[in-house]
């Protein structure tokens, strides 16, 4: 048995590492055909449904700013006590703005607003087309002419494309206050003070660094959660399957995905 059990293991670790590279050619592909239409298909005669991008932009970024914001300053003021502790040890609190914005810009603001938006966005939509699936939606699209990676996929890259981003950048303002708070607080700044070390902390390596990340996130969520959708099987227990796996593949591909650009940027800056 427990030969036979090694025997298969090989075999096992094959088989998975092909599934997971299908599901990400899969996701290629439809990240590929969703910017295809947005980007190519209007100079061609394809309509965009720039209104449908507009519904998506307005669900995605503004209904997501109260709940971002919160958490993006609660974070900058969690970072600020956390590295203040450190530093007062060695008499450099004069630290803690130039340490909060440049982790907050290059990897808080873009992986909090990941985060909020997979809960928020990516599992819906996995949710609205894995019930389209489910009750035939989808193939009526097919039977109607229509294509459903541009009726139903391309408006949410679309807006993804642009919220995502723009919320990040929002975050960053807010996880800055964050540390703002504490430092007027706990550590002697004035709001002069600290503004003025924060913009001499900043560069611009940090700013599109995590730009460029917050981009990569919204193609990925966007690719994650249509892909379970149009993925979901029979049933409405198959919708929360697929909501559920959204929520979850789409969080550890940001997560690598974050790993693998911020490695590549530490390379190359």
């Amino acid at each position: 048995m427990k030969t036979a059990a090694a025997e298969s293991l090989p075999s096992r670790v094959g088989s998975k590492t092909l599934e997971s590279l299908a599901y990400l050619g899969s996701l290629a592909q439809l990240a590929g055909q969703s910017a295809y239409v947005t980007f190519v298909g209007p100079f061609k005669g394809r309509r965009l449904r720039p209104q449908r991008a507009i519904q998506q932009a307005m669900a995605v970024g503004v209904e997501a700013i109260p709940i971002l914001s919160l958490i993006s300053f609660l974070f900058g003021l969690i970072m600020a006590l956390q590295l203040g502790h450190e530093l007062k040890r060695f008499g450099m609190m004069q630290m803690i703005a130039e340490a909060v914005v440049v982790a907050v810009t290059r990897e808080l603001g873009p992986l909090i607003t990941a985060i909020v938006v997979i809960g928020r966005s990516g599992s819906a939509f996995a949710a609205e087309i894995g019930t389209k699936k489910v009750t035939e939606e989808v193939d009526a699209l097919r039977t109607m002419a229509f294509d459903p990676v541009a009726f139903l996929v391309a408006p949410k890259f679309l807006a993804m494309l642009v919220m995502v981003p723009a919320l990040a950048i929002w975050a960053d303002l807010l996880g800055v206050f964050g540390g703002y708070v504490f430092g007027t607080l706990a550590a002697g700044f004035t709001l002069q003070t600290y503004f003025q070390a924060t913009r001499d902390a900043i560069v611009l390596h940090d700013l599109y660094t995590g730009l460029i990340k917050a981009v990569l996130f919204g193609i990925v969520i966007t690719a994650v959660g249509c892909h379970e959708g149009f993925g979901t099987g029979a049933g409405a227990e198959a919708v929360g399957r697929s909501t559920t796996s959204a929520v979850v593949t789409s969080i550890f591909l940001v997560v690598t995905v974050d790993l693998i650009f911020t490695t590549l940027f530490y390379i190359t800056g």
